[in-house]
């Protein structure tokens, strides 16, 4: 029994270590802050791609351009003016990472080219299986979850939006992005 108990606290040790290890960013809205945990062992080349936008600035000042209350909110490439800021090279697709599109999780947008991610992400509002990769789905790569700030998240989902210019659900008034930093985990 003690045995047991002891290969349960060390395996509970464990976990806790390597979740403690995940980089975290938090992304200061007009709004409030937003806490991202990125999951580095399951899509290394995304969240190495988001790390860079993030510790390069690429984010600060730009508005979640997108939101379908249900849905998601996206946010990531566009000014306030709906401008599109300038990229890098698209990434790999790492669908086949065993994450699932659920509520909160933070993913990469794309084109209709599976490996056509830069920039832009979303953060889900509710559980999306159909953007999961299945065998006739190259899917949309999870990368990440909110670990704070959910109240947050259903803030943006309840903006109203519209159209503008060639973009729809655009809210009505920015919801921008101040800035995105990494941080430390609280578990550290």
């Amino acid at each position: 029994m003690i045995k047991r108990l002891a290969a349960a606290c060390g395996l509970f040790l464990l976990a806790t270590t390597a979740h403690a290890d995940n980089p975290r960013v938090v992304l200061n809205t007009n709004l409030g802050e937003i806490e991202l945990e990125l999951y580095e062992d399951k899509a290394p080349v995304t969240v190495a791609n988001f790390l860079r936008y993030v510790e390069a600035g690429h984010y600060d000042n730009l508005v979640f351009h997108r939101v379908i209350p249900g849905f998601m909110i996206q946010g990531g490439g566009f000014t306030t003016d709906m401008r599109q800021r300038s990229v890098g090279k698209p990434i790999k697709n790492e669908a086949d990472n065993n994450l699932k599109n659920e509520r909160y999780t933070v993913a990469m947008a794309r084109t209709n080219d599976p490996d056509s991610a830069t920039s832009q992400f979303f953060i889900n509002l509710a559980n999306n299986e159909f953007l999961d990769r299945t065998n006739s789905n190259a899917g949309y790569a999870v990368f990440g979850k909110v670990v704070d700030g959910q109240h947050v998240v259903e803030t943006i989902a309840k903006v109203p939006t519209g159209n503008q210019g060639m973009h729809q659900n655009v809210p009505q008034n920015p919801v921008t992005i101040i800035n995105a930093k990494r941080v430390e985990s609280d578990a550290e």
